[in-house]
């Protein structure tokens, strides 16, 4: 038996479904779940080799769940959660399920993801070494293409740690593997405001507590893009509101003490961070694992950089103002199904 297997053998998997839960179709929610577990099954880890396989659930049908079980090739552990519980309340839900006297390390994971399938070998495989991380995030992006690559370097950055070479400041929830005493301490925290800033605060607070996340590039996993224009446009909006109740998080981490007068800045804060972020995306252009955009299609990256950051600082600023959408809480789902 290699190491590999035997932290696999203490290891579960929790999948959530909340960004299933847009649309209008639970048939079309089912496929897309059961599109998930089909690249899961396809892992060069095998699932049968995990100790337990949680999904959350808001409620799905026998024979959804059975179909799921026959994709899996094992037993799963369906956790059923209140319609209301957001995002990452459900992956505080399932983490909670997971059996404390067998489990040592989970991994969370979204169903409107597809990884790599050497992504869950190459997420656990840090935990074999002599001195096994804390936590290890993979690397998340979307497609790959002209919107997706520019996209890619506006939602999902990655920022070098100054706890350890080779760690990341910041992580994204649907491509993590904790020790569970790490996450058993610290979760998922809510945060008033924000649609999909948690776990960029339990970031900045594990990095106050000395504990470093390790990054492994290799662990990739491809994000879907929202089902239609409109919600991308929507998801662009909320992401600028949440930058409202992130900055002073921000602030407090990384700012001296003159300048912390901008947590309390309304609008000022915000965009300070919304314009640090766009220079970031334009230098990170062609400069992430993605193929590189060349000619008028690099143009074209850049201009969607642009304009996608526009629409960000527009929500950053309208937030900031006092204005927001009327359903941008946490609990506002969009739609990412299976196309």
């Amino acid at each position: 038996m290699t190491l590999l297997d035997q932290v696999a053998q203490a290891t579960a998997l929790v999948l959530e479904t909340n960004n299933l839960r847009g649309g209008a179709a639970q048939a079309q929610a089912e496929a897309s779940l059961r599109h998930a577990m089909a690249s899961l099954a396809a892992q060069t880890l095998p699932l049968q080799a995990l100790a337990q396989l949680v999904i959350t659930h808001d409620g799905l049908g026998a024979a959804c769940m059975a179909e799921l079980r026959r994709l899996a090739g094992r037993a799963i552990d369906f956790v059923q959660i209140d319609p209301s519980l957001d995002y990452y309340a459900a992956k505080n839900a399932g983490f909670a399920s997971t059996d404390p006297l067998r489990i040592t390390h989970v991994v969370f994971a979204d169903s409107d993801c597809t990884p790599a399938p050497c992504w869950l070998a190459e997420l656990l495989t840090p935990f074999t070494q002599s001195e096994p991380p804390a936590a290890v995030a993979g690397r998340t992006s979307y497609a790959a293409g002209i919107v997706g690559t520019a996209l890619t370097t506006i939602d999902f950055m990655y920022f070098p740690s100054p706890l350890e070479t080779g760690a990341t400041r910041n992580f994204y929830a649907n491509n993590i593997a904790f020790r569970r005493e790490v996450f058993e301490q610290h979760r998922y925290q809510a945060v008033e405001g924000v649609y999909r800033a948690n776990c960029q605060v339990l970031g900045l607070a594990l990095q106050a507590a000395g504990v470093a996340v390790r990054y492994a590039p290799a662990a990739h996993t491809e994000h879907r893009l929202p089902d239609t224009w409109r919600e991308t446009l929507q998801l662009r909006w909320m992401r600028g509101e949440d930058t409202l109740g992130l900055t002073p998080y921000l602030v407090r981490a990384y700012l001296p003490a003159w300048l912390q007068w901008l947590a309390r800045s309304g609008p000022v804060g915000p965009v300070c961070v919304q314009l640090g972020r766009l220079s970031y995306s334009l230098r990170a252009l062609n400069r992430q694992d993605l193929p590189a955009l060349r000619g008028g299609r690099w143009l074209m990256g850049l201009a969607c950089i642009v304009g996608f950051s526009v629409v960000d600082l527009t929500g950053a600023v309208a937030r900031g103002f006092g204005f927001k959408r009327a359903a941008s809480s946490g609990d506002q789902t969009l739609s990412y199904h299976r196309r």
